[in-house]
């Protein structure tokens, strides 16, 4: 299996130093072993050129026996190899050993290589099938012979190899050395970078929706020549303005809050006069037209409505702003119970089936608003679906906490419309059945499932939603 390239921009570049380095090195090594092995060559050229054919030229004729049965040996080293060639054809071959010379049997490729050796007294490197490798000089003889006098390459090539060995352990210790060094570096070297890393790391982090964001502190101004100076330069600059933008946002959400809140607190007392008034009037006991009486009865009950969104408004600015719940032990079990009744009643055509666990589960919280958020999740369920739908309740407790779950079988929520279903006036009427109000609803204000968030928020749980044709499922979960 492959390893995968380093991804982090301080490998690239420790790893872009190695393979530099690692060329630079196998050029430097190659370079010096052709130099080394040229040099090597022409000292081997040199000693031919210096020793002649004399022993080559001792095999011109048979060896005498006043000689002992021996051939001009003297000044060649050991290993030297002559041979006579006449017309072409080798008629001797031997190779000095310990200061004498030993005849040599020479196979047919030996003998057409000997052959193919210009008589230019150059060198020339040729195989010996008994010998290895040689270089050779050939001069013409006296008797119109050739005459090729040769040394051999194994102390060459064994001094090349011994200059590669050294390159590799010098250069592999290099190797090592060097990514050692170059990694420490780079890091010293990526130190700003990595505090740039670190703040948009921490800025990504920050939960920039909504609330009032505290911006980390600028970085320090680095060189503006260098990029990581620039990048710096660049972050602070965005951060500067994301700042100014989250200032502005929370500046003009504050306003809205409290234009809702004061807003909503003004206008119950006009709605409260305004559904007074009608009821007074529907209680006339004179004759009343029957165009009249269908108003005033319009006007009640529109003026119940709007008493409920203004309720519902002034509830959701006051969550916004913070403001304290109650901290007391509540019984989940009692309200779900007590919630379910009332669903029942304001929806006799539905199915309301309950799944409880045997012990009451308890969480600590305010009893009023945990109620309305229950109360918002069944009423939101017998608004949305068609009469003769099956809404399940269910309870249950765990070490995370409680969880109440409620669902139906209805036709669903629109897929589009999931992300903002918890929105403040959400409309769903194109998905489920279109009831007074919409997806987050009670009564037609649009607000229901936005204060349902916002209550269970405000408990430190969460709520969440999902949906699809024939199963719709509310879960809540709050802490112990």
């Amino acid at each position: 299996m492959r390893r995968p390239p380093p991804r982090t921009l301080r490998g690239q570049l420790t790893a872009g130093l190695l393979v530099l380095l690692a060329l630079a090195c196998l050029a430097v090594g190659i370079t010096t072993a052709l130099a080394l092995r040229g040099f090597l060559m022409d000292r081997v050229d040199e000693q031919l050129s210096g020793a002649g054919g004399r022993f080559a030229a001792s095999l011109e004729h048979e060896a005498t026996p006043d000689a002992d049965n021996r051939h001009d040996t003297r000044g060649q080293s050991e290993s030297t190899f002559g041979a006579r060639l006449l017309n072409g054809t080798v008629t001797e071959a031997a190779v000095v050993d310990d200061a004498t010379d030993r005849p040599l049997a020479l196979d047919r490729a030996d003998r057409r290589a000997l052959a193919d050796v210009a008589d230019d007294g150059s060198g020339h490197s040729i195989h010996l099938s008994a010998l290895g490798e040689y270089r050779v000089i050939a001069v013409k003889g006296d008797d119109g012979d050739i005459l090729i006098t040769g040394l051999p390459l194994d102390p060459v090539e064994d001094t090349l190899h011994r200059l590669e060995l050294v390159e590799t352990v010098v250069f592999g210790a290099a190797l090592v050395a060097t990514g050692v060094a170059g990694a420490l570096w780079v890091r010293v070297s990526l130190r700003p970078l990595r505090r740039v890393t670190a703040q948009a790391a921490d800025v990504a982090s920050l939960p920039l929706a909504d609330g009032d964001i505290a911006m980390p502190r600028p970085l320090p101004d680095a060189d503006p020549r260098t990029e990581v100076g620039q990048v710096t330069a660049a972050l602070n600059h965005m951060l500067g303005h994301v700042e100014d933008a989250l200032v502005r946002r929370q500046a003009g959400e504050e306003r809205l809050r409290h234009f809702a809140a004061d807003a909503s607190h003004e206008l119950r007392t006009p709605v409260a006069n305004i559904r007074g008034h009608a009821e007074l009037a529907l209680r006339h006991e004179g004759p009343v037209p029957a165009g009249v009486h269908h108003s005033l009865e319009r006007i009640q009950s529109e003026s119940r409505r709007m008493t409920r969104l203004v309720d519902d408004l002034l509830l959701l600015a006051r969550l916004d702003a913070g403001r304290p719940l109650e901290h007391e032990s509540v019984d989940l079990t009692l309200l779900v119970l007590d919630a379910t009744d009332d669903a029942r009643a304001a929806g006799p055509d539905h199915r309301w089936l309950l799944d409880l666990p045997a012990e009451p589960v308890t969480v600590v919280g305010d009893t009023h608003r945990l109620q309305q958020a229950i109360g918002n999740l069944l009423a939101n369920a017998r608004t949305h679906t068609p009469p003769g739908t099956e809404v399940t309740v269910t309870l249950a407790s765990d070490e995370a906490g409680a969880h109440l779950t409620v669902s139906d079988n209805g036709p669903g929520i629109p897929e589009d419309l999931l992300p903002e279903v918890f929105t403040r006036f959400a409309r769903a009427d194109q998905g489920r059945s279109r009831g007074t109000g919409g997806a987050g609803g009670t009564g037609g204000t649009g607000l229901g499932l936005a204060i349902v968030q916002a209550v269970i928020t405000a408990h430190d749980g969460t709520v969440q939603v999902t949906s699809r044709p024939g199963r719709t499922a509310f879960r809540v979960t709050l802490p112990n």
